[in-house]
């Protein structure tokens, strides 16, 4: 006996005469809440079987529910239940609250009749419990459907969320949209490798969360460069079409970029522009000799040489350069000096006509050390100060407005004099 027993005894003595319910109903809801009562499958089978020793299918509160058939008629009900099997069940169901005992004074289970056939006092099992705890046992089942309901859902959702990552991926990858598709990947299966092999709904529901953040972000990437491949197609917004064709069409400009070998240092170099010192380049020099890349910025701004880099991963399919041209460049000059290269080749979009051929080229050259960013931007640099000279002596007599002096290109004295230096042949 234990105080939990004792409790569920005085809630039995207190049902109300009025009190009825379906017994089979009850055991409906039993059987689907039997893990929130604590009950088991084998226990379950012998309450099936003493519920049918009650002759009447609604069980009210003002009714004899005691049932008191022998192990051997409950043996044969349960299916052919061992005894030891029996007892320990038995127990169980007492536990739970299910049955009550009500025990003779030497063990045995019987009932007392009066002489005019009325029970008047029984022994074995009570089925009251069944009686006054079926609003509560119809709580718990119903509980236990909705958390069903939910986990069919979250298993649901964890479906339709993986397939849809799965299928966005290989969009992104199969239409070359720039982005890391590799690390997208580990991140994809390190979410779903935290899901155990069964997992509750609260670890389902959480790897959905996660799941729909990624998703969100890779749709987010998908549209940004769908809407950058709409704006290319309209032409008019870059007054240019990148031609694929076989030959690589360089010319002496180009070559210049990285045509002569720069590792050196030696005293054979002649150009000017290649003895400038071995620095980084100042982001604002870069934008300067690459202006055109600015349009691809997102607000076409520049602030950053992760903007830059975030412009050069828009500009790769527009120039035709494959991932794994990028992915090579990436890899032998870094990343900020790619995105460099790339602005260059950008810049000059018009007058290459591989644009992947070459950056493969240059790519090569820089592994030999016959290739650096500084040659290339001050080519540009000086290209771009010569055409100003040229419209200055066209313009000349002409007074330039404010307008035209702040489209000019600002350098300082120094690097003005290391450009105009004439070049030795």
């Amino acid at each position: 006996m234990t105080l939990s027993q004792i409790s569920r005894q005085m809630a039995a003595k207190a049902i109300k005469p009025d009190t009825a319910a379906h017994k089979w109903h009850v055991f409906k809801d039993i059987r689907e809440a039997r893990e929130l009562i604590g009950a088991t499958d084998r226990g379950l089978a012998i309450l099936n079987a003493l519920l049918t020793f009650h002759p009447e299918t609604t069980l009210a509160g003002d009714a004899e529910l005691v049932v008191w058939p022998s192990n051997e008629q409950l043996m044969a009900r349960a299916n052919g239940m061992p005894a030891t099997t029996l007892r320990r069940h038995l127990a169980v169901l007492v536990d739970c609250g299910l049955i009550i005992r009500r025990d003779s004074p030497n063990g045995k289970r019987f009932a007392r009749k009066g002489r005019s056939g009325e029970i008047e006092q029984a022994y074995g099992f009570d089925l009251s419990p069944i009686v006054a705890r079926a609003e509560e046992f119809k709580d718990l089942a119903e509980a236990v459907r909705d958390e069903k309901k939910a986990f069919r859902v979250a298993k649901e959702q964890l479906t339709l969320l993986r397939r849809d990552i799965v299928k966005l991926i290989d969009v992104g990858i199969e239409e070359r949209v720039p982005g890391n598709w590799g690390r997208v990947q580990q991140s994809y299966q390190a979410i779903v490798g935290r899901l155990p092999r069964s997992a509750p709904r609260q670890t389902v529901e959480e790897v959905c969360m996660d799941l729909h953040g990624l998703c969100s972000e890779i749709r987010d990437v998908l549209e940004s460069f769908a809407k950058t491949q709409n704006l290319d197609a309209n032409e008019s917004h870059f007054g240019r079409h990148i031609q694929n064709s076989n030959p690589d069409s360089i010319s002496e400009s180009e070559y210049s970029f990285g045509k002569e070998d720069e590792a050196g240092g030696n005293a054979a170099e002649t150009d000017n522009v290649r003895s400038l010192p071995r620095r980084d380049l100042p982001l604002g020099i870069v934008l300067d000799a690459c202006p055109e890349i600015r349009e691809l910025a997102q607000g076409g701004v520049i602030r950053h040489w992760r903007d830059l880099l975030a412009a050069a991963e828009v500009a790769r399919p527009m120039l035709g350069i494959s991932p794994s041209a990028w992915r090579e460049a990436c890899e032998v000059i870094g990343e900020q000096h790619a995105a460099i290269t790339l602005a260059g080749i950008y810049q000059r979009a018009g007058q290459i006509n591989n644009a992947g051929g070459y950056l493969r080229s240059l790519t090569d050259r820089a592994r030999d050390g016959k290739f650096s960013t500084w040659p290339m931007v001050m080519a540009l640099l000086r290209a771009k100060l010569d055409a100003q000279k040229a419209a200055d002596t066209l313009d000349r007599g002409r007074s330039n407005d404010a307008a035209e002096a702040g489209d000019r290109l600002q350098v300082s004295d120094s690097l003005l004099k290391s450009l105009q230096r004439p070049k030795s042949r």
